[in-house]
């Protein structure tokens, strides 16, 4: 959508309108599934590798380390959702977000609240407080509502491109006018609603295969109808990332976004070409193309894929050792870090979490100096602790991504 933020002070709540309505009929949105005799082998395949690698992956990795990857990953979605959007807010931004150091530039501040929004919204989605399904009215309008409640004023105004008016985004609220994505001329808002009881019915009802054969499907779908006046793209990703979350048991541990952000012309150029008439008897039998479908969900499927195995070859126990230690041994000899830190997170790459009364045996030091290297590495939040005598986990900061986890997200400059 080519709308521009608005600065200006917010405004009051517009009064209700007249919705236009030029009464298009559901079926301008088909085909809403692929024919399965047509595409179905192909796909099935794909379908089947996600399926595989995703229990792969969650099987190899460490309970252990699990909810601190987690976290990770909900930054790193964050980064990569909002880069698709023209926002660059860094993962070590957002988590100082989290912690309420904002920066002292106002732009650089709301998008890093815009940020630490998105992580809320996403937080609630891992800790499976959504209810239904995630292609769900209800589902989508709450992703909405709970994003947009939490951003500044600044962030909540848009200027019509049309009109040149001031619009005020009102969370969870479907549009009220008319509207251009690129050369897709939205349906209009009186329709959007039996638009929306349609793509419900269809998305909602399926099984859990057949959902993730249909993920490019609802994800294109719901961007043609455009729900909202402002924010379809995040919500359309994060009902993706809420249903492969919900359909592969996921634990949060990788998401599409990156794939996607890493991959937007191409991204962006399926989108488009999805929005395309049917090109002839041979292209399906509705009234968009059903080929550009097809070729769309061979590109997200094997997205997903991608991000699967690239997430389980990060993490990989003995290379994620490997990568850990050099790097503390090279504080330690920088000394950055105190000696014998080493020893320690060697203990809690094996087992991810230690008791405090084991640290001085672990590290054969007095009580004082085994107190002395956990204190290093909580002031960089190596490890943390959910109180001060309870046991000492490792964690995830994205500051030691690029040591880490090289290639998660680029690095700070």
């Amino acid at each position: 959508m080519n709308e521009k933020r608005h600065n200006s002070k917010p405004l009051k709540k517009a009064p209700k309108i007249a919705l236009i309505d030029r009464q298009e009929h559901t079926s301008l949105m088909e085909p809403l599934l692929l024919q399965s005799d047509k595409y179905g082998d192909e796909l099935d395949d794909l379908v089947l590798t996600l399926v595989s690698e995703s229990a792969s992956f969650k099987s190899s990795m460490p309970t252990v380390f699990a909810t601190s990857l987690c976290q990770l990953v909900r930054s790193m979605n964050c980064y990569y959702s909002n880069l698709i959007e023209g926002h660059d807010t860094h993962p070590i931004d957002i988590e100082r977000a989290l912690k309420g150091n904002y920066s002292k530039n106002p732009e650089q501040r709301n998008l890093q609240l815009e940020a630490q929004a998105h992580i809320a919204v996403q937080t609630w989605i891992d800790e499976g407080k959504m209810s239904g399904s995630p292609m769900a009215l209800s589902n989508l309008q709450e992703i909405h509502r709970r994003f947009y409640e939490l951003l500044p004023d600044e962030l909540n105004l848009i200027t019509d491109p049309q009109t040149r008016k001031i619009i005020r985004i009102i969370p969870g609220q479907l549009r009220q006018q008319d509207v251009a994505v690129g050369n897709h001329l939205a349906i209009s808002p009186g329709a959007v609603p039996r638009f929306i009881q349609r793509y419900e019915e269809t998305y909602s009802t399926l099984g859990k295969s057949a959902r993730i054969l249909a993920a490019a499907a609802a994800h294109h779908r719901f961007l043609w109808i455009h729900p909202f006046w402002d924010g379809n793209g995040r919500v359309a990703r994060l009902m993706s990332y809420a249903s492969m979350l919900e359909t592969l048991n996921t634990g949060g541990l990788w998401s599409i976004a990156r794939g996607l952000a890493r991959q937007q012309q191409e991204y962006k150029s399926h989108l488009s070409q999805c929005d395309q008439a049917r090109r002839g008897t041979h292209d399906g039998r509705g009234a968009l193309s059903e080929k550009a479908l097809f070729e769309f969900s061979k590109f997200f499927l094997t997205t997903c894929i991608d991000q699967v195995k690239f997430m389980k070859s990060l993490v990989r126990p003995d290379l994620l050792r490997k990568r850990v230690i050099t790097w503390a041994n090279d504080e330690i000899t920088h000394r950055r870090l105190p000696p014998r830190t080493n020893i320690i997170l060697e203990s809690l790459l094996s087992t991810g979490s230690v008791q405090r009364s084991d640290i001085p045996e672990i590290l054969d030091l007095s009580p004082a100096g085994a107190r002395r290297v956990i204190a290093a590495l909580a002031e960089q939040e190596i490890v943390v602790s959910d109180s001060s005598r309870a046991p000492v986990r490792l964690a995830f900061p994205a500051t030691m991504a690029a040591h880490w986890l090289p290639g998660l997200f680029p690095e700070k400059c």
